[in-house]
């Protein structure tokens, strides 16, 4: 294996890792596609951070698409909790009237500049290897696979203080407030973490990856798995497995290592569902007709 191959196989397990363990709570939750509503709700963040800072540095870029992403979470919350609308139509209007807001700037304040949020933000994986940042005495590494430690080590160290909070909230929130457990507390810490992992993951591995990171493992352990640790540590290794197949399917096709990354996902996912569907079959045959 080529140092190349292992610095990007090696950042998207740790990305994969991230985004499995805040994942499975979303998939516990029911808000799978809250990755994908926040890649949306970035837009107009990105836009008033250009406006600002007057340039396309990636820095003031982020912590503008990180406020918005955070601005994102915040209404989600006030039209579900306030307004007493469903978690996911929350997050469909929440996502569109923030992106809608972005398309208006964009057009009103910068239809003369090059600014498309697709090669400001959203990532390559591919590309990981050409980053690289000194490291002093140690040598240089890539900056993006730096990044991707960093973000694992800080969900895992989330994931394990706000365990029991967590799980409380995720199975049974009612009962978690009779216990007097600060339930807004714990969603608004997850809420955030969930878009400062995604986010910063954008400039990473792309946007398409890192959604597809956020469910797709989550949601296979979601269907081998009977308790929530096992779930957790499975999901971790799926995206492990999901990162370093994709790389060589994407290799041996030539084509995106994103796109293969996601492809392999997706069918450890489809062969999951048809085992168990085929166990089923076997232990009683009349369950599916």
């Amino acid at each position: 294996m080529s140092m190349e191959a292992f610095y990007i196989i090696l950042t998207g397990a740790l990305v994969a890792g991230s985004a499995a363990l805040l994942g499975s709570f979303l998939v516990l939750r029911k808000m799978a596609m809250l990755g994908d509503a926040i890649s949306h709700a970035v837009l107009p963040g990105i836009v008033i951070a250009f406006l600002i800072s007057g340039h396309r540095e990636s820095l003031s870029l982020l912590i503008g698409a990180a406020a918005s992403g955070l601005l994102a979470t915040f209404l989600i919350e006030l039209l579900h909790r306030k307004a007493r609308l469903q978690e996911d139509a929350s997050i469909g209007i929440s996502f569109t009237w923030l992106f809608a807001i972005g398309v208006l700037l964009i057009s009103a304040y910068t239809g003369q500049v090059d600014l498309d949020q697709e090669c400001v933000l959203y990532g390559e994986i591919a590309y990981v290897p050409l980053d690289q940042i000194s490291l002093g005495s140690l040598g240089s590494g890539p900056r993006p696979t730096l990044i991707a430690g960093g973000l694992f080590v800080l969900s895992l160290s989330y994931v394990i203080i706000s365990f029991k909070g967590l799980k409380l909230l995720s199975f049974n929130e009612d009962y978690a407030k009779s216990l007097g457990v600060r339930t807004q507390l714990w969603h608004f810490s997850f809420m955030a973490m969930v878009s400062l992992v995604t986010v910063l993951a954008f400039e990473i591995v792309g946007a398409i990856l890192i959604v597809a990171l956020l469910v797709v493992p989550a949601a296979t352990a979601y269907l081998l798995s009977r308790s929530l640790i096992p779930m957790l540590v499975l999901a971790v290794v799926l995206g492990a497995l999901a990162s370093f197949g994709g790389y060589y399917l994407a290799v041996a096709l030539n084509g995106s290592i994103a796109g293969g990354m996601v492809s392999l996902a997706g069918a450890l996912m489809l062969i999951t569902v048809l085992v168990l569907r085929f166990q089923k079959a076997k232990a009683n045959p009349k369950a599916l007709k």
